[in-house]
């Protein structure tokens, strides 16, 4: 059965699917609970019956904040059999940004996950405009419960089962499903309006991609309130697989090792944390199991699709997978056919060690207007190329402009930013393209290769333009380098600011005989900063003259979502960084050399 709205995987589920035991887990108090296939129909339906109960109509909207959980689906289906509008909100915002936000959806209900962020939520209650009613999944005194919701569908079914078949006939894939706020790396967020059509013609190309069965798992690690996690989710939904919820971040390791999930999606800097950690123990490895560690890292690194580097070197790689590569594969189950990744630059030297490791990084690009991919890699040839984002998805069309932008088409791209005319009108060609705002290259013709974001590019002094993503993705190959941010509009050079890889610069300090653990007053010993510049040194040599970081400023703090400087999908905030180290900018281009 095809699907054009998203509440049509339900109708999928009863009739592919019915006997499925396990559509949805998730962990509580320790256990795994597992939601059947009917289940999952018979809560989304008692939800939309007490909507209606409750006099919610199309066109409004409900706006919820929560981690990933099974209820997160029975609330947005529920929502979306009636022609509400769902407001997904990340769970890592503060009081006034949620204010804020509701404010501007006009959300007329809330649910929260938990009771953090029902605290927050009753915090801003008198600062709320529309929001009448609070509810959470979690039980919380005092607060109206998704059961509570069930509950009050079930004693009304009855009365409003042939009106809810009446509404879902009348629902248009063209018609709004969802307003998604972006993340805001460069400036103020923007509520972008996406349509059943958006979502689902994106999720069923997806689906013809991964191939994933109903025998298959999924880990589902990112938040499902980013159009990422959430296209997957549906695409998932449609191919029948088990979704398993990660209990948090903090839990992944353990929940990969229990679930051995078949695939889950990743942020590049996940990713790298994990990359971290390995070469930390290849490190701490002496004699001939050291030797062998780096060995096969080096043949990883060399990795070519398709045999291309000859049989000596596949003889090789096998033994290298039997000896090394098999540990990683442990270590995230070993049953993980791939991963998918986008959301940021992913480092092509990462890329095809862990390709050549037997764990296939499906990489992908697009953006919450583009619901979101554009472009992804397909798990074999032809339409693969390391290195890429891969060949267009299916049903969309791409092209740059003269500057080298991304422009796109499709069933994907956005209704338009909700309540801004204007910027929607910016955002498309005069021949209703999307303009992505992102710098690419095509390679051979169809392969996409980001090169930076437009509004990122800065100029130098002497008018020549630096693309700082690039950059900052090749230094960030380094183990003690977490983030780095480059900098030097309208100055001479271009220079950075350096957040080191803490737990790797402590153990390579340790083999120095440098004795403190405080991290500010590490920065400054000199076998430190002359590490940082033989670094900086090495990196420049593959860089043009006028994109050589020139100075850089180590700063000792580790940059995260909870203390502002990176966005919920982990990106750089590059204004928010840019004003807290002002001082330290002013050094750079201002004072002496390091």
């Amino acid at each position: 059965m095809e699907i054009s709205r998203t509440f049509d995987l339900l109708e999928r589920y009863s009739t592919n699917f019915s006997d499925k035991t396990d559509a949805l887990v998730c962990k509580e108090k320790g256990e795994w609970i597992k939601y059947s296939a009917q289940e999952y129909i018979d809560f989304a339906n008692n939800i939309s019956y007490a909507f209606m109960k409750l006099g919610l109509k199309k066109g409004d909207k409900i706006a919820t904040i929560s981690n990933n959980r099974p209820e997160w689906n029975f609330m947005d289906l529920g929502m979306a059999q009636l022609g509400i509008i769902h407001v997904p909100l990340f769970a890592t915002l503060d009081g006034p940004a949620y204010t804020h936000l509701l404010n501007h959806s006009e959300a007329k209900m809330l649910v929260v996950s938990d009771k953090h962020l029902a605290k927050i939520a009753k915090a801003i209650e008198p600062n709320l405009q529309t929001v009448k009613s609070l509810c959470s999944f979690d039980e919380i005194e005092g607060i109206g419960n998704w059961k509570n919701l069930v509950e009050l569908g079930k004693e009304n079914a009855n009365f409003y089962k042939d009106e809810l078949q009446g509404i879902k006939a009348i629902i248009k894939p063209t018609d709004c499903a969802t307003l998604i706020y972006t993340s805001g790396t460069t400036g103020t967020s923007k509520g972008v309006l996406l349509s059943h059509q958006n979502l689902v013609s994106n999720a069923l190309a997806a689906a013809a991609v991964f191939q994933l069965k109903p025998a298959h798992r999924y880990l589902s690690i990112l938040p499902i309130c980013h159009v990422g996690e959430r296209m997957a989710n549906y695409q998932l939904q449609y191919s029948g697989v088990s979704i398993y919820y990660a209990e948090s971040i903090a839990s992944v390791a353990a929940d990969l090792k229990a679930v051995k999930p078949h695939g889950f999606g990743a942020v590049p800097r996940i990713l790298e944390k994990v990359f971290d950690k390995i070469m930390d123990k290849g490190h701490s490895l002496t004699g001939v199991k050291k030797m062998l560690f780096f060995w096969a890292l080096d043949l990883g690194y060399k990795y070519q699709l398709n045999g291309k580097n000859g049989a000596f070197y596949e003889l090789q790689l096998k033994l290298a997978n039997k000896l090394i590569f098999s540990k990683w594969r442990e270590v995230m189950g070993n049953e993980v056919l791939h991963i998918g990744v986008g959301g940021a630059a992913l480092s092509p030297k990462m890329e095809r060690v862990f390709w050549a490791a037997g764990i296939k990084l499906i990489n992908m690009y697009g953006l919450t207007e583009t619901s979101p991919i554009i472009t992804i890699n397909r798990n074999q040839a032809p339409l693969i190329k390391l290195g890429t984002v891969g060949a267009v998805i299916e049903n969309v069309t791409l092209k740059l402009d003269e500057s080298g932008e991304i422009l796109c088409k499709g069933p994907n791209v956005m209704m338009g930013y909700y309540k801004d005319e204007k910027a929607t009108e910016e955002a498309f060609d005069v021949h209703g393209f999307f303009k992505t705002g992102d710098i690419g290259v095509l390679e051979e013709g169809k392969f996409l290769r980001i090169t930076d974001r437009k509004k990122e590019i800065f100029k130098l002094s002497n008018g020549k333009y630096v693309a700082p993503a690039a950059i900052e993705n090749i230094y960030k190959e380094s183990v003690y380098i977490d983030q780095i941010l480059v900098i030097g509009e309208g100055e001479k050079y271009a220079s950075a600011l350096v957040s080191p890889n803490f737990e790797a610069l402590k153990s390579w300090a340790k083999t120095q005989q440098i004795a403190t653990e405080n991290k500010a007053d590490l920065i400054k010993e000199k076998a430190v900063l002359d590490l940082y510049h033989k670094i900086a040194i090495n990196y420049n040599k593959t860089l043009g003259s006028d994109e050589k970081i020139k100075r850089f400023k180590l700063v000792p703090d580790e940059w995260n979502v909870a203390t502002g400087e990176l966005s919920p999908t982990l990106k750089l905030k590059r204004k928010v960084l840019m004003e807290k180290y002002y001082k330290l900018v002013e050094e750079i281009f201002r004072g002496e050399l390091n």
